[in-house]
């Protein structure tokens, strides 16, 4: 099998990135934050019960489908991803820039698999070379096969915080393995997260989660003590980082600070600039390891990730999503030799194990996508291109909010863009101040519900959006398809309350 040689002679290095300017965080931050002072503009009653009736109408086998998967499967879906507000759709096709549903409804695709799609759905250059190793290899054997060490060098040539690679069964899995590397190699004890962002559903992660300051609030079934070295800081205050990482020198110390590098929720609260080297600074300062979760950055922000953009080497970093090219098993721990080797210490090196598992992780078929995915991004510069999409697309957004007056928000990371319209992802619970929290959880609710209703106002104009928020471009839209998506977007602006 040629397949490996090919992709090799098709690689051509490129250090561009999506992001041709990085936004004024603080001028957005201001926008986001008069958004959420203001009173919830929604759909008009009329045009929600349009948008509703046309489910009833044009999904009538997805419905079917879902009320029989319910009898089997909690909630009818088994991703969070799937839930769709009235009720979830049953996709059958996937293809480039477009998804097609059980009914024949035809959308175009900005959740991409929730970000790991950076060439679009299912392209026939990967998908007939793994096709070509099921055919002689199978999906696992249990040994090792030539394409880990292709991915793994391939990871490595091209992100400056990684020496060493391991492949994983999902960025919850890589997340875990890091920070027990990281109390292994510093032997502290406490685990700095940003609050607000989502690094797994592990017990002892599953700490200040969608909104900073929730501390334990989302983490049912989860006991208390799991959080009793797990801490959150505020995104965008250093001061805060630093006093908690000053405090810890007096009761065990930090192991690490772990973070997204544009912000909690793939940058839904976007970080300013300089903010990653202020934090590597501190963590060199106190001794603590920088993670960096490239869960959704690596290589949709360019071959470099987030870590190149920004300049700032992490000692590990988080893989996920791309890392296999959407296919399954896509997870990793990538990092400075000297960590990376406690996941191969032992009787050889004297240095106690980081105990990490995964029997299916690094399957032929998951290093051989992730390789062959990467060669492509590489070769066609996917990472520029659908980081101009996003750039086309919110642009038109924002004309189109002010356009209609309307206090929403658009902004992007590349390829990674966001359309605020309520704000649910944007309180804090205010511990300080805390007969104020009832209000703010009762607040967070009623936006979540509205969002949900806008998530589907979008889907039935023929748009498939994360959680009616976040939006993912991909190198398969094209400037036309961006345009018709934008006249898709304004007949829903056209239905919110007060234009």
């Amino acid at each position: 099998m040629n397949s490996i040689a090919d992709a090799d002679k098709a690689s051509t290095p490129t250090k561009e990135y999506a992001i041709k300017k990085y936004h004024d965080t603080q001028a957005i931050m201001k926008k986001l934050n008069d958004l959420i002072s203001q009173p919830i503009r929604r759909l008009k009653k009329e045009a929600l019960a349009s948008y509703k009736s046309w489910f009833e109408t044009h999904c009538k086998q997805s419905q079917a489908r879902i009320d029989q998967a319910k009898e089997f499967i909690p909630g009818g879906v088994q991703h969070n991803l799937a839930f769709n507000y009235p009720f979830p759709l049953v996709f059958t096709e996937a293809n480039g820039a477009y998804l097609k549903d059980l009914d024949g409804n035809q959308y175009i695709d900005f959740l991409q698999a929730g970000g790991p799609t950076l060439l679009g759905s299912n392209p026939s250059v990967i998908r007939d070379k793994v096709i070509d190793l099921l055919n002689s290899c199978g999906p696992v054997t249990g040994l090792f096969h030539e394409y880990e060490l292709k991915l793994a060098q391939k990871v490595a040539d091209h992100m400056q915080g990684v020496d060493m690679f391991r492949m994983l069964g999902s960025g919850t899995e890589a997340d875990m393995a890091a920070i027990r590397i990281a109390r292994l190699a510093t032997k502290k004890k406490y685990i700095l997260k940003m609050g607000g962002a989502y690094h797994g559903w592990s017990d002892q992660l599953a700490y200040g989660i969608r909104l900073p300051g929730t501390k334990h609030m989302e983490a049912h079934g989860v006991p208390k003590n799991c959080f009793k070295y797990t801490q959150e800081f505020f995104p965008n205050d250093i001061k805060n980082l630093e006093k908690k990482l000053w405090l810890n020198k007096f009761r065990g110390g930090t192991a690490a600070v772990i973070m997204e590098p544009i912000g909690p929720e793939s940058g839904t609260r976007p970080l300013d600039k300089d903010f990653n080297k202020q934090v590597r600074e501190l963590c060199d300062q106190y001794g603590a390891l920088l993670i960096f979760d490239e869960v959704v950055t690596a290589f949709r922000m360019g071959m470099g990730g987030a870590q190149g953009y920004f300049n700032v080497t992490p000692d590990l970093t988080v893989f996920g999503k791309i890392i296999a090219g959407g296919y399954p098993s896509a997870g990793g721990l990538g990092g400075k030799r000297e960590y990376m080797e406690y996941l191969a210490a032992g009787i050889q090196s004297g240095k106690k194990k980081a105990l990490v598992g995964g029997t299916m992780a690094a399957n032929p078929l998951s290093a051989a996508a992730g390789y062959l995915t990467l060669c492509e991004i590489e070769r066609t510069n996917a990472a520029v291109t659908a980081g101009r999409a996003g750039d086309r697309l919110t642009q038109g957004l924002d004309q189109l909010i002010k356009k209609y007056n309307l206090p929403f928000v658009a902004f992007n990371q590349g390829s990674i863009c966001h359309l605020e319209t309520v704000g649910t992802m944007l309180f804090y619970i205010p511990w300080n101040r805390p007969w104020k929290i009832p209000a703010t959880i009762k607040q967070v609710h009623a936006r979540k519900k509205v969002m949900e209703e806008m998530g589907a106002a979008y889907m039935a104009e023929g748009i498939v959006s994360l959680a009616g928020s976040r939006l993912y471009t991909s190198a398969a839209d094209t400037d036309e398809i961006i345009d018709d998506a934008l006249v898709r977007f304004e007949r829903v602006f056209k239905n919110i309350e007060g234009v």
